[in-house]
């Protein structure tokens, strides 16, 4: 086999290894989070397979095309259905809890992707035997790593951006299909038919079976759904989760957080020709036939807008659309609001990790007019029992000080928390009224 032939599936190893990674890390988003507890395993588990890979391609003495043809095909497959987003849904689905069925997407299909591809270095090493090792193994790791770049930033930047994660599972695909074809002992029909059929199955998994609408950040899906008083009502789902209701009546139903909040801006401070900053912008709905005030809307993904107003809204929605990361976006502007609306959730009860801390909610005084609000929309347990609940709720009192917490849904396990908070000086350290020294009286006096 000429070498830049097998340079070029060296390089095909590198794209679609590293591309695997990327495109399952992305897939779990919806189950498990972003966060670094979920991602750095994940990372680790890989290149521990990658490792084990090489490990074993270093002991492949023979017949070292059809062996590396033959881990191509089987990658394929995995990464084609395997990674599709109706097999990930499926696995999480059937698996319960969470934390087993990422353990069986990890061991099944991530941990095998890279087991099979970590051996075509060194077993297409051996082929350019009349180079000095150093030479040939340089080479190799060259175009591996080159494939590994490249293909970290297509698939992350340019093809999920554009044409949504399904494409990239799909290219992924087709690519180690192609390193299949030129790489099988058996060549022409034979070849080219299994090929064929594993691309049909890759067809199937990421076309035919996944009707959500795909974004480097997030899949979309606008489903029918009844509550009460709706007509013809409808959910936008983000990441497989409910963000925004709305349906046909006048005035249209929204979710029950957003009316709280549109009644609290509208009726009990009487808003009107204020600047409203809106951090996550789900459906849209919070200024949907809301003229009173200015909205401006803050969310990572650059095409929600565009998907919700033609599958969600069926309108053009009310207010300025900035694509940014929330966190950047409250550092960076010169623009001061009146409220300030925080509701970033990328899944159901995961708000991605850097915007929960002291830091990110010390950012958003700065956004704030002098007496301006902060509002927070989270998802915690009703009885606001858990570590994460009580941690989180301090973590923000601590920069704003007491905040009014009203959950919505009380009977359920979890539920809709809305956290008001007022801009205002640094909060003085509390303490607490004891027999031995009992302050209420003075701190009563000197509040009035």
């Amino acid at each position: 086999m000429p070498r830049f032939l097998l340079f070029a599936i060296v390089f095909i190893e590198g794209f679609c290894s590293l591309g695997a990674e990327v495109i399952a890390l992305r897939q779990i988003i919806p189950h498990m989070g972003s966060s670094i507890v979920v991602t750095a395993p994940t990372i680790g588990f890989f290149l521990l397979a990658l490792a084990l890979g090489y490990h074993a391609g270093a002991k492949v003495d023979s017949g070292y095309l059809a062996v590396v043809a033959r881990n191509f095909l089987i990658a394929a497959a995995l990464t084609g259905v395997g990674l599709s987003g109706v097999a990930v849904d499926r696995i999480f689905a059937l698996l319960n809890p969470s934390g087993l069925a990422y353990l069986f997407f990890v061991a099944g299909v991530v941990c095998p992707i890279a087991w099979l591809l970590g051996q075509t270095v060194p077993i297409l090493t051996n082929l350019l035997h009349h180079e000095r090792v150093g030479e040939a193994s340089g080479q190799a790791l060259y175009w591996s790593t080159l494939g590994s770049f490249l293909g970290s930033l297509s698939l992350s930047l340019l093809v999920m951006q554009w044409l949504g994660v399904s494409a990239a599972v799909a290219l992924s695909a087709l690519l180690l299909v192609t390193g299949y074809v030129l790489l099988s002992p058996r060549r022409g029909w034979a070849a080219a038919t299994t090929g064929l059929a594993v691309g049909a199955l890759t067809f199937v998994a990421n076309a035919w079976l996944r009707p959500e609408i795909e974004t480097a950040y997030a899949s979309y899906l606008v489903v029918p759904v009844k509550y009460d008083g709706a007509i013809n009502g409808r959910a936008f789902k983000n990441n497989s989760s409910v963000a925004s209701l709305i349906d046909d009546a006048e005035p249209p139903h929204y979710a029950r957080y957003i009316r709280h909040i549109r009644s609290l801006l509208l009726d009990d401070l009487a808003f009107r020709d204020r600047q409203i900053l809106v951090l996550g912008a789900g459906g849209f709905t919070l200024s949907h036939r809301e003229p009173s005030n200015h909205y401006t809307y803050v969310d990572i993904d650059p095409a929600v807008r565009g998907i919700a107003e033609k599958h969600f809204l069926r309108e053009t929605a009310r207010g300025d659309f900035i694509a940014d990361d929330a966190r950047r976006f409250v550092i960076r502007t010169e623009q001061r609001f009146a409220a300030a609306i925080v509701d970033v959730y990328g899944s159901h009860s995961s708000i991605p990790g850097h915007l929960v801390t002291r830091e990110f909610w010390q950012a958003t005084r700065r956004v704030l007019e002098a007496d301006g609000l902060l509002i927070a929309n989270l998802i915690l347990d009703s009885a606001l029992a858990t570590p994460y609940s009580r941690n989180l709720l301090a973590t923000i009192e601590s920069v704003y000080g007491r905040c009014a917490v009203e959950v919505l849904q009380k009977k359920q396990v979890l539920a809709n928390a809305v956290v008001t908070c007022r801009n205002g000086p640094t909060p003085e350290p509390a303490s607490l009224f004891v027999d031995e020294r009992n302050s209420a009286d003075f701190d009563l006096a000197r509040s009035r």
